[in-house]
């Protein structure tokens, strides 16, 4: 891209698949909007009782696992990145590299729509490191800091 083409301020599904290599059923995010490049995104996870994680976790209880919120953090903060340096069908790999800190306030149950807050804290190469939360109806339910390499394989 160069700075006179429009960034795009959402990715819908389609787009997703387009960014990052994510596939069902460990693609977490169904969208991403509020989209700044460089700086932040905010995804939506629309939490289903169908998803195969709730046949286990935890039965007659279900839960989201707190580790695929991180994940779904770390999808966001891909699709961010994608945007931000025009990874668009580049066949680009995101991979977790650390997860400093990691707190969750509440469970977030089938029914719950999930906001993933993405906010770089450094990056602009390969390595970026952000800050997420994980809000359902404005109540923070995660909250993390986290740096993931981005590789894009040489053309």
């Amino acid at each position: 891209m160069n700075d006179m083409t429009p960034r795009m301020a959402e990715a819908d599904l389609s787009m997703i698949q387009r960014i990052i290599p994510h596939r069902y059923p460990f693609l977490l995010i169904d969208k991403v909007h509020s989209i700044v490049p460089h700086e932040s995104a905010v995804g939506i996870k629309n939490v289903s009782y169908n998803e195969p994680q709730f046949q286990g976790h935890f039965p007659g209880m279900p839960i989201l696992p707190g580790v695929m919120i991180i994940e779904a953090l770390a999808q966001t903060a891909g699709v961010l990145v994608g945007v931000s340096m025009d990874l668009v069908d580049k066949g680009a790999n995101v991979f977790f590299m650390g997860v400093e800190s990691a707190k969750f306030r509440r469970k977030v149950v089938p029914g719950d729509v999930l906001e993933l807050h993405v906010k770089a804290l450094r990056g602009g190469g390969r390595v970026w490191k952000f800050e997420g939360r994980g809000m359902v109806a404005g109540e923070l339910a995660t909250e993390a800091v986290y740096t993931a390499m981005f590789d894009v394989p040489k053309a």
